[in-house]
């Protein structure tokens, strides 16, 4: 049985990878190789202020053009999305502030943040059972004045508009992925699903959230000494008031929200995995790269360069208010160690920036950048995937803003168990 699925903010194909396992592409017709059971029945990238659209033009080069379209979601006809039964999109963290228009006609909008509002409008108009999304994990204590403020607007529109919802930070280097990612993956269910029902229904659901909860068995946990801290939503008439009144400050790296009842706590990760490393990337990317490494190699003033953006410093700096305060920042390693998995890829990733990987390439004896295909197999995408008429700047750039698609391979069965329980409409 196919179920149906639509990708929001679709980038080039992330959670797509993930749930059906995508592991190559045709290299005649450039279309992936799909063996999972989810049908995409409706995707949908746009990238404002460019004049071309790369990220599209690579996902329906994968997967086709078919029911794929590229425009402003925020001009998408919510009401023509076809019916689906599970949404899935990673989305900016923005300000997540609100207000009600001047008429109260139209509800609760974004002032800033749009692209969530964008998001309800779909789950207003659709309905979906289930709903996976992924955002960075500063969403959890957004913004810096109002800690927590951003997270509680959603969770408090999602309560509205009819979810339970669950919550997890995910950081993939510690469970066997060569990238430690720290990302937060939001999985949100109709309280009328046999799935809500059983997690309702549930007396002890501190410890339902310690031992199971939709991500705590997928990716194990330390359960000793956990403190979990409850808090409410309840006090709030609306979102509008969530957003001008909330201080109940951060939350924790995983939780559960019930009715306007929160419940969360901090994770320590547990995984008995083989760790993946960097190392390990590079020696796999030689069997799927034809290309000259001297292109990528840093010596001489150019590797005087790194050797001082990634070092320590201390610089005495003047604000344009005429304050003098002084900059510093730790050392980094410098080359990036192999023994390990990455840090965290950005989208800078391949510029000259403190955060850009540098490996010591031991066949050339020589430092230098990752290529695309290791950028690519850092986010455990297919080799080559990007490479459908970027530029290398535009390929990092995409696994910088992309996500750990093992993350969502790992996740898919349950979730894929999940929706296929009978009666569960």
């Amino acid at each position: 049985m196919k179920i149906n699925a639509i990708e929001l903010f679709a980038g080039v194909g992330g959670f797509r990878i993930g749930l059906n396992h995508i592991k190559d592409f045709d290299k005649e017709t450039g279309l992936a190789e799909e063996h999972g059971d989810w049908n995409f029945v409706w995707a949908n990238q746009w990238e404002p202020s460019t004049k071309t659209q790369p990220a599209f033009d690579c996902y329906i080069t994968r997967f086709g053009k078919e029911n794929h379209i590229n425009m402003d979601i925020n001009k998408v006809n919510k009401k023509e999305i076809p019916d689906h039964t599970l949404l899935v999109g990673g989305f900016p963290c923005q300000d997540y502030s609100v207000a009600r228009s001047l008429s109260n006609e139209m509800g609760i909008k974004g002032k800033k943040g749009v692209l969530w509002w964008d998001i309800v409008d779909v789950i207003f108009e659709k309905r979906p059972p289930f709903i996976l999304l992924e955002n960075v994990d500063r969403l959890l204590k957004s913004p810096a004045s109002q800690r927590g403020r951003d997270f509680a607007v959603m969770l408090r529109t999602l309560d509205d508009l009819g979810y339970i919802v669950q919550w997890r930070m995910i950081n993939a280097g510690e469970y066997g992925m060569p990238q430690r990612r720290r990302r937060v993956f939001i999985f949100a269910t109709l309280k009328d699903t046999i799935y809500s029902k059983k997690i309702i229904s549930i007396n002890d659901k501190e410890e339902y959230l310690k031992s199971d909860g939709f991500f705590n068995d997928i990716f194990p946990i330390e359960t000793e000494n956990i403190i979990v801290k409850k808090k409410s939503l309840e006090e709030f008439v609306d979102a509008v008031d969530v957003s001008e009144n909330y201080q109940g400050g951060k939350f924790l790296t995983t939780g559960l929200f019930i009715n306007n009842i929160i419940i969360n706590f901090n994770i320590n990760e547990k995984s008995n995995e083989k760790t993946a490393t960097l190392g390990e990337v590079i020696k796999d990317a030689e069997k799927f790269s034809n290309i000259d490494l001297e292109n990528y190699l840093i010596e001489g003033e150019e590797l005087e360069k790194w050797e001082y953006l990634k070092g320590a410093k201390r610089i005495k700096r003047t604000s344009k208010s005429g304050h003098s305060y002084v900059f510093s920042e730790g050392n980094m390693s410098f080359p990036d160690p192999l023994d390990l998995p990455s840090r965290t890829m950005l989208t800078s990733e391949g510029s000259l920036n403190r955060s850009t990987h540098i490996v010591f390439d031991k066949k050339l004896n020589k430092n230098r950048k990752i290529t695309e295909v290791e950028a690519e197999l850092l986010q455990m995408f297919p080799p080559n995937w990007t490479n459908t008429g970027m530029t290398k700047r535009q390929r990092y750039f995409m696994m910088g803003n992309a996500l750990v698609t093992g993350v969502v391979s790992r996740i898919e069965h349950k979730l894929k168990s999940i929706i296929k329980q009978k009666n569960n409409q």
